[in-house]
């Protein structure tokens, strides 16, 4: 059996701003849906209920929550796969 994933103690700030991503639904589908695991996450569901919820992969609402505890709100950006910010100078 996996390990419980839950996410961590939420700001109120990113509590505001993950409840204004979902109420406005506009913008990025993907942002959007990665607000909804997070507050889902946080709220008591367990990952089956997210999975269940948002019609995702039970590993990838392990992946999303794990991410966002480690960097914050930045995790909810999508960022295309194998593309890494570089600073050109």
């Amino acid at each position: 059996m996996a390990d419980l994933v839950r996410v961590r103690r939420l700001s109120d700030q990113e509590g505001q701003q993950l409840l204004r991503i979902t109420r406005r639904g506009t913008g990025s589908p993907i942002r959007l849906r990665r607000a909804m695991v997070v507050l889902a996450s946080a709220g008591g569901n367990t990952v089956p209920a997210i999975a269940r919820l948002v019609q995702a992969d039970e590993d990838t609402i392990r992946q999303v929550i794990h991410r966002f505890n480690e960097l914050g709100m930045a995790s909810l950006d999508p960022r295309w796969a194998g593309v890494s910010p570089v600073s050109e100078n």
